[in-house]
């Protein structure tokens, strides 16, 4: 009989700016009696890396620029947080009443650039993603490793809206020590069949399983540990969570929206 286990760590601290997350992460699991193994899965919320990296940001402090006002004009989002929204875009692609969407300078397709309060204190503050979420995935694997002598993977995660369904579900935006796929393609199903396109995204499958754990509320756990995947996951030494972003060629549904 398969199975995994999935433990949330309670009591995790608020994380601030400039504070080593890998330490905090190590300690918190053994705070709740875990000591982490080879072959975990950590899943992170990408909020403790931002906050920790630095990335909040008070509106007070933002100048919109023509194109901000514009915008806000459009969107009836207040301009300064539009303009923060703007900077982290490499273009938009719908801004309406209801919604502004981006693809973000990572290449993420998203609703305001990732940029949101929930979870942030203070008021007019607001979290921007990581930088580099593969970046940051691989420095706290890293970390993880030299406190601890484990090879665990890293996954940073956000949640996200999808197309033509409704409620949100938590995606990989960084990944470091796994690959993010469990590709199927040209292997046969149970009659003999040659699967084709069969390439399933390991990597979010995890961050929505941590997410049952992880709460978008005041559950306070953002940090995730899975164990007992190596027969469903694969490592990877190179691999990144932007392989996971679909290429113009690929898109089976651009110009439909």
């Amino acid at each position: 009989m398969k199975s995994f286990m999935v433990f949330a760590l309670d009591d995790f601290p608020m994380v601030k700016a400039g504070d080593n997350v890998p330490r905090i992460i190590v300690e918190a699991a053994e705070n709740n009696g875990l000591k982490l193994q080879d072959k975990d899965v950590v899943v992170v919320a990408e909020k403790v890396v931002s906050k920790a990296e630095n990335r909040v940001f008070k509106l007070r402090d933002v100048v919109p620029s023509r194109r901000a006002k514009e915008l806000s004009k459009v969107t009836r989002k207040d301009a300064r947080f539009v303009e923060l929204v703007l900077r982290e875009t490499k273009r938009v692609l719908k801004a309406s009443r209801e919604i502004l969407l981006v693809e973000d300078k990572r290449g993420l397709i998203c609703i305001n650039a990732g940029i949101d309060k929930s979870n942030v204190a203070g008021r007019g503050n607001y979290a921007l993603l990581p930088e580099n979420p593969d970046e940051s995935a691989r420095r706290c694997r890293s970390g993880i490793e030299k406190l601890t002598g484990k090879d665990v993977s890293v996954i940073l995660c956000d949640t996200y809206s999808r197309p033509f369904r409704r409620g949100q579900v938590n995606f990989a935006i960084g990944a470091a020590g796994l690959n993010p796929f469990r590709d199927y393609r040209g292997t046969q199903d149970l009659f003999g069949q040659v699967l084709k396109v069969k390439n399933v995204a390991v990597a979010d499958e995890i961050a929505a399983a941590a997410e049952l754990l992880m709460g978008q509320g005041q559950e306070a756990t953002p940090v995730v540990v899975i164990r007992g995947l190596s027969g469903s996951v694969e490592p990877c030494e190179d691999c990144e969570a932007s392989e996971l972003k679909i290429s113009k060629r690929e898109d089976l549904f651009r110009g439909v929206l």
